[in-house]
């Protein structure tokens, strides 16, 4: 079974935590053990996993990665968005997480979070979670 959730981005580019919507997925699908996907269906969106302790990491890579793929340049797509599918590319669109226990097997400091490049939007995500079947 496929779960979708909305999230309504507000600026351009931000990073939304999303680790207690998918822990809330992962325990109401009573799966104790096995493995949890999370997929973003938008070629100018991503999530990626770290830290959730210090927001300061979070403006760091936003920053590293405006300075990698800046807005402006000489970029050929004609709706003017190539620097948000440039960085969605780089970050990925999907993330799988081991499930322990009926929780996820994240580090101490991990959260996971929606990249937003293309914003404000309203954007979906979806989770798989699958049993191990062993």
């Amino acid at each position: 079974m496929i779960k979708t959730f909305q999230i309504k981005t507000s600026k351009q580019t931000e990073f939304i935590e999303i680790t207690s919507e998918v822990n809330e997925i992962v325990q109401n699908s009573g799966i104790k053990n096995g493995i949890c996907i999370i997929f973003i269906p938008h070629t100018t969106a991503a999530v990626t996993i770290n830290e959730n302790a210090d927001p300061s990491v979070i403006r760091d890579i936003i920053m590293e990665l405006n300075k990698m793929v800046p807005f402006e340049n000489r970029y050929q797509h004609l709706e003017g968005n190539s620097p948000a599918h440039i960085k969605a590319s780089i970050i990925g669109c999907s993330k799988t997480i081991l499930i322990e226990s009926g929780r996820l097997m994240l580090g101490t400091w991990q959260g996971i979070f929606f990249c937003e490049f293309d914003g404000p939007r309203i954007r979906k995500v979806y989770i798989k979670v699958i049993p191990d079947t062993q």
